[in-house]
């Protein structure tokens, strides 16, 4: 009757018990069942289980000194070289070759190309790369082949000036997107929503926009695909309401004081109810004339790797500055309160954490930020990446040092690459693995 979407908490819990029955039954399932047939939509990839072969028991008898992680591991800390101006794209890449799950993919050899020319596939490039930051050589790597294929396929960043590194973090994900179905098939069909390449599967979240009549109360939604989300920063012409508590407390695992905005404030204010206004009157449905409406965005489907982007790059009419108020980000990060079947639980853009704090599935670790010193004119970027556990690393193009978690929270923060930290498909057993490892 309200012509809104309606959640019921009892009936999705029961859908995600019913789900990982449906996983079990899965599991029970006969080995010689191939491995498309134990795909089932909507319950997730079934991964086959391996065992190890008497061949393969040998061959691991010959090899004793095998890598093993420790603190002193340094498999996979590799410089990058600047070609010139091009520290925005060696900071992206390393936050790339560290995203776990895209490692695994490209490190267990599963690229196949699809395109016509090889030489010019930027997956087939990231692949080598991938090889190369992890083969253990300690010289810095030379990145000109992916600078060459990212100027062919992304024209808009040839040339050796000074680029935004999240206009190329977007640009190398959409020719990557491309590029993963053949070239020819991703410009035809160059929706992320329906497509199941590597990176979607990876960075692919949806969007959903709900636009509510004033007059009738009904409601419009929309889904969209999105790789990154945008947020506004204090001290922006966009007007920012503070949201952070007049005394110090803790909420989703940051440490609130006041004056000092967190990420979830921004999330909290890029989730609230926005209203149009009368000089953006939207034709509804419902009454069919023209009504002022409110708008308001929450996530409904959450990616495996959440990018978040602060807005720290002004160009307006009177001026183009950079932002550089301090926003402060956690390690540990939950999007529970910004999911659309947390709507009800959100009044007047006013957050309400879930009481239920066991439910893991939206929770992620961050493992990956970019940071930019200097002015909007001049200046420099920088990343953090975490290389194992609590292992931090700071790359500065051919230079990587030790950092600590302490430089990492305390840097100014352009870019945060966060990780779930329960994959869907996985069993009860190996999401208690994953939790602990991410």
């Amino acid at each position: 009757m309200c012509k809104d979407y309606v959640y019921d908490k009892d009936i999705e819990q029961i859908a995600k018990e019913e789900q990982g029955e449906a996983l079990k039954l899965q599991a029970s399932t006969s080995t010689e069942v191939s491995h498309q047939q134990c795909s089932v939509p909507g319950l997730g990839e079934k991964y086959p289980t391996w065992e190890t072969t008497k061949p393969e028991l040998e061959l691991l008898g010959l090899n004793p000194r095998r890598r093993r992680i420790a603190s002193s591991f340094t498999i996979g800390l590799r410089g990058l070289i600047n070609l010139g101006n091009t520290c925005f794209m060696n900071c992206i890449v390393q936050a790339l070759t560290h995203t776990p799950i895209l490692r695994d993919f490209f490190l267990s050899d599963r690229h196949r190309c699809e395109m016509p020319s090889p030489e010019l596939c930027l997956v087939c490039e990231m692949s080598s790369l991938f090889r190369e930051l992890y083969s253990g050589n300690p010289s810095p790597h030379v990145p000109y082949k992916l600078l060459h294929l990212v100027w062919i396929h992304a024209r808009h960043l040839a040339g050796y000036r000074q680029q935004d590194a999240h206009e190329f973090l977007i640009a190398a994900l959409d020719v990557l997107h491309r590029h993963c179905k053949g070239d020819d098939v991703g410009k035809v069909a160059n929706n992320p929503n329906h497509c199941n390449c590597i990176i979607d599967q990876i960075f692919t979240g949806g969007l959903q926009s709900d636009v509510t009549c004033q007059a009738c109360h009904g409601v419009s939604t929309t889904i969209d695909p999105c790789w990154d989300i945008s947020l506004d920063v204090p001290g922006s012409c966009t007007s920012f309401w503070p949201m952070s508590p007049g005394r110090e407390s803790s909420v989703n695992g940051e440490s609130h004081i006041p004056g000092i905005t967190t990420l979830t404030d921004c999330l909290r204010r890029f989730t609230r109810p926005e209203h149009l206004g009368s000089s953006a009157k939207i034709k509804c449905g419902g009454c069919q004339s023209y009504q002022e409406s409110t708008k308001q965005l929450t996530m409904k489907k959450l990616p495996v790797v959440a990018c978040f982007h602060f807005k720290r790059f002004e160009h307006s009419a009177k001026q183009r500055r950079k932002i550089t108020t301090y926003i402060s980000f956690p390690l540990e990060l939950d999007m529970t309160p910004f999911m659309a079947s947390s709507k009800e639980s959100r009044m007047n853009g006013q957050l309400q954490l879930p009481t239920n704090s066991g439910n893991n599935e939206n929770k992620y670790s961050l493992f990956a930020v970019v940071n930019h010193q200097g002015t909007l004119e001049s200046g420099h970027y920088t990343s953090f990446i975490r290389h194992h556990r609590d292992q931090w690393f700071k790359c500065d193009d051919a230079v990587i040092t030790k950092a600590s978690i302490k430089d990492v929270l305390d840097s100014e923060g352009y870019l945060l690459f966060y990780h779930k930290q329960v994959l869907e498909h996985e069993s009860e057993k190996v999401k208690e693995m994953n939790t602990q490892a991410y």
